[in-house]
């Protein structure tokens, strides 16, 4: 038995790695479809990491960084665990790659293991000799008030006795799909929805997700990443009868989401990403490609004869090094090309999808839209990077480009890694929520959020770490930069890697 390395479920969808960037072999080791993986979700004290490898799973190579374990713990006996396995032992281990996982198989995870304001993860509660099993999924945990982990929400978990429910079988059952897709809600019914005379959706969008995009008839588009609850109702033959399921969005390597106060506005927020292990000044507009934002890394910047846009990451694409251009060969899957405004340009130009990128400028919006597809949607902006570098930080931050109104804008930042939601720093990770008053803005200030970096552990699985930037790290106060002249400073020396 090979165990993939933990991470959010993407099951069923196929990321064979291409131009150089071999399955497997990429720089997160893959993705591909089989038995899914999970996340275990490894934020430590210090910052938070998450360990991961590969969206989905397989067999070998096929999803994602993989190593052995020891062999499955059919009774859940108190059996010491191998660190790089997934037997039950006779207690929860916080730490390294077990994090994340229910050790002890009592039906909690991490229970009582210390982490810090803002931390999120997956997390599995099922016996951890099942997390490969097709058809069971991680939920998310978050940390606490208390500095403890809080409940593994979500997810679709097995134990000895009640395996994962297999999509196969029939009846109602998880689905995935990058952000911006439009998945047909209708395909997670399965044999549930046979004789239907009439047939219904209700989403329940995760929490922060805000506003919730509704279906249009039997098609859903999720423009933020997450689990998403779908309920659906048919009447057949006059009795009406539901069910509810899963529906999983995310996307490959490292995806960062911007959303506010939306309904308080009009306020405009800039969400930008530096180059890695850049320590220069932060650019309004993108001048010197160090600093990706709406000023450069549209799609309008990457291609065309007139094309500057950031180009970060070797022109060869050769694994495993980080990839400027990939092109799925699943159409449904470069996620880009589905982008509000700028995915015909993606398209069109029929490269792929660049790193980095920002999908979408939101200047403004209005709240009470629900159609995603609308150019007035309050939609999040968001920088994808498809496929990281390894053991280098790269620093996310926020810049108020203009507050309206002479109300409080508060801004909320999700970071996500292979779909797994490891921070979401803003009104949680600091010891009060995060806010920028009118007086601020005409400071012209930068937020400074986070560093990310991809590093391997000890078993060769790829973590993602994520450290929040703090003005006082022990009273744990927010860190911003003024604007002054060519840019805002940096900020504080990146951090040692883990």
């Amino acid at each position: 038995m090979i165990r993939q390395s933990r991470f959010l479920l993407i099951a069923g969808l196929s990321f064979a790695f291409v131009s150089g960037c071999e399955a497997g072999a990429g720089a997160l080791g893959g993705f591909g479809t089989g038995n899914n993986g999970s996340d275990g979700g490894s934020p430590p004290s210090d910052g938070g990491a998450v360990n991961m490898g590969g969206m989905g799973s397989g067999a070998g190579n096929e999803g994602g960084s993989s190593f052995p374990i020891g062999g499955s713990n059919e009774g859940g006996s108190n059996i010491t665990p191998n660190p790089c396995g997934s037997k039950c032992g006779p207690e929860e281990l916080c730490d390294g790659v077990n994090k994340g996982l229910d050790d002890n198989c009592d039906g909690e995870v991490d229970e009582n293991c210390p982490c810090k304001g803002g931390q999120a993860s997956s997390c599995f509660k099922g016996d951890p000799s099942h997390i490969d099993d097709i058809g069971c999924n991680p939920g998310t945990m978050s940390c606490t008030e208390l500095g403890t982990w809080g409940p593994c929400n979500g997810g679709n978990h097995a134990t000895n006795e009640e395996l994962c429910y297999l999509a196969d079988q029939g009846g109602c059952h998880p689905i995935n799909a990058v952000p911006f897709q439009t998945t047909d809600l209708l395909t997670g019914t399965g044999s549930f929805s046979a004789g239907a005379d009439t047939s219904t959706f209700e989403v329940t969008c995760p929490p922060g997700v805000d506003p919730c995009p509704a279906p249009n008839g039997n098609d859903y588009t999720a423009l933020q990443s997450g689990e998403y609850t779908v309920t659906y109702t048919k009447v057949d033959n006059g009795v009406e009868t539901t069910c509810e399921f899963p529906l999983y969005i995310g996307a490959p390597g490292l995806r960062v989401e911007l959303s506010w106060n939306f309904a308080d506005g009009p306020f405009d927020l800039d969400l930008h990403m530096k180059q890695p292990m850049s320590t220069a000044n932060w650019e309004v507009f993108g001048t010197t490609g160090v600093d990706c934002g709406y000023g450069n890394c549209r799609a309008d910047d990457f291609v065309g004869p007139f094309a500057s846009g950031p180009q970060w990451f070797p022109a060869a694409n050769v694994a495993p090094d980080a990839c400027n251009w990939y092109e799925d060969p699943d159409f449904n899957l470069n996620s880009c090309y589905f982008a509000p405004v700028d995915g015909p340009a993606w398209q069109s130009a029929g490269l792929g999808c660049h790193s980095p990128r920002l999908d979408l400028d939101n200047i403004s919006c209005d709240e009470f839209s629900t159609d995603p597809t609308s150019s007035s949607f309050c939609a999040p902006e968001n920088i994808n990077v498809d496929f990281p570098p390894k053991n280098e930080w790269i620093r996310i931050g926020v810049h108020q480009y203009s507050h309206y109104n002479g109300g409080n804008v508060y801004p909320s930042v999700k970071i996500f890694c292979n779909g797994a939601l490891t921070a979401e720093l803003g009104a949680l990770g600091y010891n009060a929520p995060f806010d920028w008053t009118q007086a601020e803005a005409d400071n012209d200030e930068y937020w400074l959020v986070a560093d990310v970096a991809f590093v391997e552990d000890e078993c060769n699985t790829t973590q993602c770490v994520v450290q929040p930037i703090y003005a006082d790290p022990v009273a744990q106060t927010p860190a911003v930069s003024v604007v002054s002249g060519s840019g805002a400073p940096n900020g504080p020396a990146y951090p040692p890697l883990p």
